[in-house]
């Protein structure tokens, strides 16, 4: 199981999800609609580093934060 938390206006309550890579992962996040509108425009942390490569394994315990864009003044 993977941790899986949301940053910012996406404002949803972390989940655990049984997935091996990322990909998986943004298959089931899809099937959330409040969540599937900003995966395309969100970075990705995994354990604190951000990560592009959509195929990274995931391990058992791994923490993976969806951090979206914000605006600042």
């Amino acid at each position: 199981m993977v941790i899986v938390e949301f940053m910012g206006p996406i404002n949803e309550n972390k989940i655990e999800l049984d997935v091996k890579n990322l990909f998986e992962l943004k298959i089931k996040l899809q099937e959330i609609p409040a969540i599937a509108k900003w995966l395309d425009l969100s970075a990705v942390a995994v354990n604190d580093v951000l990560v592009e490569d959509i195929d990274m394994e995931l391990k058992n315990g791994d923490r993976v934060v969806v951090l979206p864009p914000v605006c600042g003044g």
